[in-house]
């Protein structure tokens, strides 16, 4: 069964870091393009970075451009989401998602190009 687990949540205060975790099982997260999303309550579902399979290029959206890194490791079968400086509209439940994408460049940050997802981890930013 392929499954997407996310772990690393918690509660921080702003100027904080976190690194999210999204493991896979039953398949290797190398071959798919793998997104992170975010869900704070009351709103719609957003991209935050993305990373392609095997030559790893990254795209992260505006809102959080140099202070979160997507990164991946291939021997764990894991990718990361690397949060520094954390600001409380960063709080949302997050999700990881895996694409089988149109190419080995292929990154996104639009839902519909997801195949997989996880159930998500609850980042708080608060004081």
């Amino acid at each position: 069964q392929l499954q997407l687990v996310e772990s690393g949540g918690g509660l921080v205060q702003p100027g904080g870091s976190l690194r999210l975790s999204c493991a896979a099982s039953g398949f290797t997260l190398d071959y798919y393009a793998i997104g992170w999303f975010r869900q704070a309550p009351g709103k719609e579902r957003e991209g935050v970075s993305c990373i392609s399979r095997l030559d790893s290029n990254t795209y992260s959206a505006d809102s959080v451009k140099g202070r979160f890194t997507i990164s991946r490791d291939g021997a764990k079968n894991t990718v990361y989401l690397q949060m520094n400086s954390l600001k409380p509209e960063d709080t949302a439940v997050y999700y990881c998602a895996a694409s089988l994408g149109h190419s080995d460049t292929f990154y996104s940050l639009e839902e519909d190009e997801y195949d997989y997802w996880g159930q998500g981890t609850q980042v708080t930013v608060s004081t």
